[in-house]
Parts: structure tokens; sequence; C-alpha cells
């Protein structure tokens, strides 16, 4: 007779499959339908494009004069060029002391080869003065490092800022979204069809897939302003690198979708947010400020590689300077799968003891205890 009274009861909730597709179509339509989004998808794309553009005709602009060191005839190679400054050298030991003290960029020094001379510099070869020489001359460099100097910083930048924008824009919008839906009593139709572990599978899902897709764009923006300013080289080095990148940050987005989505169970109203959202922006932050702090540091980045939250950035920037070999990836792929396989758990528990819980925030410790 209760059956017969209440038609609820006759109705088979929907599948767990079929309700976490659902969830996460719901999810990815109010997010590409929003203006907000698109907008903002849509600037930032431009600014990858145009800051990619830029910066590559604001550095073939001519620069201030250049101080070089010049012994014999090599003086009258260096003073043909405006965009030289010479300070004559007596000789070779003269002319390299001026390098290694900083008052020169590099020094001409005559030799026997085809040209009659050769450049010296001290860290790297100096572009700008071989550019604004009439031919190319051999390049001794006297202390060579293993990469130029700011690309470390700039691709550490690049994959660090790609990662920190698309997980905190997406997991912000689980977070708003859940705590909406527990404000509004929407949650509790919404469990009446489906499972609560669906529920947050389809959150996670669609928003991963809303991430994934962002981060790929932008990845395609990047690669499309390299082959604008024929910087072929480089986006032919990044394209490795810049296909592991995707698939960690999958995992990656997964692993804080969850931590997302189980904080924002805890609470009942948008004002109490912000005391579960900054641990989890912290998390986020890290791989950011990790990566561009210690980029120079091979065992502090060692390390990050290897940690869940830094993984994503710091292991493809390993890999783009060839840092890392080719099991590397692999066995940092595995921890952070195995990682977020366990957060995953954690988080659907805490989903699902606190999704119909109002009023005060519920504590993670009952909320993990307490039987679902």
């Amino acid at each position: 007779m209760s059956d017969i009274r209440n038609p609820a009861h006759t109705r088979p909730r929907v599948g767990f499959w079929a309700a976490t597709g659902l969830v996460a179509e719901r999810e990815m339509v109010s997010q590409v339908r929003s203006k907000a989004f698109i907008i903002s998808t849509a600037i930032t794309l431009i600014l990858v494009i145009g800051g990619i553009v830029l910066s590559s005709v604001l550095g073939g602009r001519e620069a201030e004069a250049v101080r070089v060191a010049a012994v014999g005839d090599a003086v009258a190679v260096a003073s043909a060029s405006e965009s030289l400054e010479t300070v004559e050298a007596s000789d070779r030991a003269e002319a390299e002391e001026l390098v290694r003290s900083g008052d020169v960029e590099a020094a001409l020094i005559p030799d026997d080869s085809p040209l009659g001379f050769s450049v010296v510099a001290l860290e790297e070869a100096p572009g700008a003065v071989i550019s604004a020489l009439s031919v190319a001359p051999e390049v001794t460099v006297l202390e060579p490092t293993d990469t130029p100097s700011g690309l470390r910083t700039l691709i550490g930048f690049a994959f660090g800022i790609v990662f920190v924008l698309a997980a905190l824009g997406s997991g912000s919008m689980i977070m708003q979204n859940t705590v909406q839906e527990k404000q509004s009593r929407v949650v509790e139709i919404l469990l009446a069809a489906v499972p609560a572990r669906a529920l947050l599978a389809g959150k996670i899902l669609g928003n991963s897939i809303i991430g994934v897709g962002t981060a790929a764009a932008t990845a395609a923006a990047a690669a499309v302003g390299l082959a604008i300013t024929g910087q072929t080289e480089l986006l032919d080095l990044l394209t490795a690198p810049m296909v592991w990148f995707v698939v960690f940050f999958i995992f990656g987005f997964v692993l804080v979708a969850s931590i997302f989505a189980a904080g924002a169970s805890l609470v009942s109203r948008l004002e109490d947010t912000g005391s579960v959202m900054t641990p989890t922006m912290l998390l986020i932050m890290l791989p950011y400020f990790g990566v561009i702090f210690f980029g120079d540091n091979p065992v502090a980045m060692t390390i990050l590689s290897y940690v869940p939250f830094s993984a994503p950035v710091a292991m493809p920037v390993r890999m783009f300077f060839g840092e890392a070999q080719w099991w590397e990836p692999l066995i940092s792929l595995g921890i952070l799968v195995a990682f977020t396989a366990v957060v995953v758990l954690a988080a659907s528990r805490v989903y699902s003891n606190s999704l119909l819980r109002t009023g005060s925030r519920v504590p993670l410790r009952e909320a993990l205890s307490r039987a679902a």
C-alpha cells in the first residue's frame, strides 16, 4: 500500500553510469552556455597568441648598442656595426678578463679561421652580438650552461599558469554549484533520482572535460602563436612535453576537483566556502610557485615531479629540458593515478555523508567516519 501511495518508491533510480553521464552533461552545458566562461576563455586564448606575437615583435626591435671587447684586426670588424660599442683590448687575456668581469657582453678575437675572428662569451652564445655582425663567426663559450637564461622560468610559468587557471576556474565552479544546490535544497531532488556518488562522479567528469579542453585549447593557441612567429624549433621541443602535460593534467585535475567537491559538501552557505576553498587553492598554487622558485634546483625539481599536486607541472618542465629519464614520467604518472584514486574514494565518502547535512560546517573527521 505504501508503494501505491508514494509512486516515487516504484520508480527505479537511474543506473550509476547513466546518472554520471547525465550529471556530467548538465555540468558541461551549464558552463559552455555561461557568458562569463565564453568571454574568459576567448580572452585567455587571445592573450596567449597575442603575448607570443608581441614578445616576438618586441624581441626583434633594435636594442641599445652592445659593449664588446676587440683585439687587433677585430676592432675594425666590431666598429663597422652600429649595434656594437667597441672596447679595445691589447690581447686575448685582457679581452677574456673584460668578459668575465661583465664589462663587455663578448669579445672578438682574431684567429686563422676563414672569417678571421671568433667570438668569446661567458655563459652562452651572445645572440645580440652575433646578429649585429654581418657573418656568423665561431663561438667559444667559457662557462656553458645547460639552458638559456630565462627560458626555464618562461616554460615553468607557462605550464604552471595553465594548470592553475584551469583548476581554479572549474574547481570553484564545482564548489559554487554544490553549495547552491545544498542551500536551495535542489540536492534533495537530485538525490531522489541519482546516487550521491554518481552525482559526484558526474560533476568531476563534466568539469574535468571542460578543464582539459581549456588546457588543450590554450596549448593549441600557444602552438599557433609559435607557428605564426616562426619559432618552429621551440614548438618542436614543446610538442612531447605538452602531450605529457595533458595526460598529467587529466588526473591532476580529477584530484583537485574531488577535493573541491568534497570540501563544498561540508558547508551549506556560500559565505562559508572560504574556509574549505583556501586549503585547496594552496595545493593548486604549489605547482606554480614551486616550479618558478625552484626551477634552477635539479634536486627540488626532481622531488616536485613526483609529488602528486606538482607533478603535472614539474615533470613536463623537466622533460622539456631533457632532465628526466624515459621511465620517470611513467613512475610519476603511476604515483599520481594511485594517489588520485585514494583521494577520490575519500572524497566520495565525505560527499555522500555530508551532502544532506545543513546548518553549521560538517567536521571533516565526522564526514569521513560517519556511516553512509
